[in-house]
């Protein structure tokens, strides 16, 4: 008795504080799931699409979901069914998986845990829907193909709540309302023009989104948050906070390519290109970093196609953007639309050869170098193979003229010799 009443004031203290830590605990998870969700920056863009077969091929049935993206996570069971593991991911040919559009509009709207399954349908919010309704009737009136989809909003106080970006354009406007659309989409997306009420900002940096629409498919809600934090960690461990910019966006089509990526970047030319990456993991986003965002040039095996392009010049620019040693130089003349760097769709793009690795202009080192000599060698023959034949056929011409002139010559010269 003397010992329980000796113990019992230290056990007061004791669950004191464990109730603190578990509500800490507690506070803690629910405050990093939630920014998980989040953008990184104030204009960051995100998408969905009105119709799917407008906006991708759509294979595959799509799988709904019946919990949030952070109980799937937890769930082990339904990460190795919906994650990364799933038997189907990667299976599948992505290239030519993106139907063509001219401009891509994505509307800044609360964050994928609030999302319906379609969040542009009459069920929805007013201003998805007003929107999506608008571009639907403008439809024959733009010039431009047009795709809209829907982002994460960018803070808890919704501050960025009607953002709107426009890609390839690289502008945004901020805080469209309920009453501004009908004049938004008239001023901007059918004449082209400003839409005065707001002031339009030119936007810097890369954008990439993520699908993370977990309410219209379950490897979307799985695969989408997770890879939406490894971007935001290989961003901050490269200091590129101000440059590269990662949002949540709705369904974008192709949910069984999940994880789903649109990249919005400077091509070599310094050309702004929206390319669709699918089966990306968290062990692909250095290299979509390094190599997409930091020089410009395509990922092949997770390329689903690209902005601007139809599905046969998807499939036909990155045929030959497979052979090693052919470039396609664009014909800037023609306003041709642009691949990868110095690849184009265009039809009377120029084909050149690359020059070789292993070439140098000071010196000769070919004789120290042997497979350098025989690299040349395949360069130049490769080269040769590709001049048209009707450029040959003069050369040809010129040589048997020549030949029938030095024969002639000599019969003359002989005869004259024999006749003296």
């Amino acid at each position: 008795m003397h010992c329980r009443m000796q113990r019992q004031p230290l056990l007061v203290p004791l669950v004191s504080f464990t109730s603190n830590r578990i509500r800490s605990l507690r506070a803690l998870v629910f405050s990093s799931f939630f920014q998980s969700s989040m953008e990184t920056t104030s204009f960051s863009p995100s998408i969905d699409s009105t119709d799917a077969s407008s906006a991708a091929a759509e294979p595959g049935k799509e799988i709904l979901r019946t919990s949030s993206a952070s109980e799937a996570i937890a769930e082990g069971e339904s990460a190795k069914e919906f994650g990364f593991g799933r038997a189907e991911f990667g299976r599948d040919s992505l290239v030519g998986t993106v139907q063509l559009y001219d401009r891509h509009v994505f509307l800044r709207h609360k964050s994928p845990e609030f999302w319906l399954p379609n969040v542009q349908s009459a069920k929805s919010d007013h201003l998805p829907q007003l929107l999506a309704a608008a571009l639907k009737a403008r439809k024959g009136d733009m010039k431009k193909k047009t795709l809209l989809t829907i982002c994460g909003a960018t803070d808890i106080s919704d501050s960025s709540e009607g953002d709107v970006l426009i890609f390839p354009d690289r502008i945004g406007y901020r805080r469209l309302t309920d009453a501004d659309v009908d004049n938004f989409v008239e001023l901007v997306l059918v004449k082209d023009t400003e839409w005065l009420p707001g002031a339009v900002e030119t936007l810097s940096g890369s954008y990439i989104f993520v699908c993370a629409h977990g309410s219209r498919d379950q490897r979307c809600g799985v695969c989408g948050p997770i890879l939406i934090e490894k971007f935001k960690e290989e961003i901050y461990l490269r200091g590129l906070e101000d440059q590269v910019f990662v949002s949540p966006c709705s369904h974008i089509g192709g949910h069984k390519y999940a994880g789903n990526v649109i990249i919005f970047s400077q091509s070599k030319t310094g050309e702004v290109s929206g390319n669709w990456y699918g089966y990306v993991s968290p062990d692909d986003i250095p290299m979509l970093l390094e190599q997409q965002i930091g020089k410009g040039e395509i990922i092949d095996h997770l390329w689903r196609g690209q902005m601007g392009l139809s599905v046969d010049e998807q499939k036909k620019v990155q045929s030959i953007r497979r052979q090693p040693n052919i470039a396609i130089v664009e014909n800037r003349a023609s306003g041709c639309c642009q691949g990868n760097g110095n690849l184009s769709c265009c039809q009377n793009a120029t084909i050149m050869a690359k020059p070789d690795a292993n070439h140098t202009t000071g010196g000769n080192d070919n004789e120290n170098n042997p497979s350098s000599s025989r690299s040349n060698s395949k360069s130049a023959s490769q080269s040769e193979n590709l001049i048209p034949t009707l450029l040959k056929q003069p050369v040809r011409d010129t040589y048997a003229a020549l030949a029938i002139v030095v024969a002639i010559a000599s019969v003359a010269g002989a005869y004259l010799y024999y006749k003296n």
